[in-house]
């Protein structure tokens, strides 16, 4: 056999192998199911977001990426094309509205539009870091 067709099909075999490896291992990622995830951390929202404000280095390394339960009074409900985000609002910035916002997961969408401002709240969900203006919480649900 002819030496290009050797690396040729060397080639073809590691691609595919290459191939295999990605599929399974990045885009076949196995997600957890955060709605029966149990939280680190069960807090009040106003001092959730005032540990971020104080304090974001400890905060960050405190809660980021970890599954946390918020109590308080929701302020708002803001929805997009696919997404209902739970907002709770501590301080008025330069920018708008400043507090924690909780990005819902598509099974509770409906509920939380319905759910009315001032009304006292349970969520959870997975903290995903501070911008400097709100904390953002994600893959959240509903806590009867």
């Amino acid at each position: 056999m002819k030496l290009w067709l050797k690396i040729l099909i060397g080639l073809m075999i590691a691609g595919i192998i290459a191939g295999f490896l990605v599929y399974k291992f990045l885009i076949n990622k196995h997600q957890p199911d955060y709605e029966k995830l149990k939280p680190e951390y069960s807090l009040d929202a106003g001092a959730f977001y005032r540990e971020f404000k104080v304090n974001p280095d400890n905060a960050h390394k405190l809660y980021n990426g970890k599954m946390v339960q918020l109590s308080g009074k929701l302020s708002k409900i803001e929805n997009t094309d696919s997404l209902a985000i739970a907002v709770f609002v501590f301080n008025q910035g330069l920018f708008g509205d400043e507090g924690v916002r909780c990005t819902v997961l598509k099974k509770f969408n409906a509920e939380v539009k319905k759910l009315k401002p001032d009304g006292i709240i349970r969520i959870k969900g997975v903290c995903s870091g501070f911008t400097g203006t709100d904390v953002i919480v994600e893959h959240c649900s509903l806590i009867y």
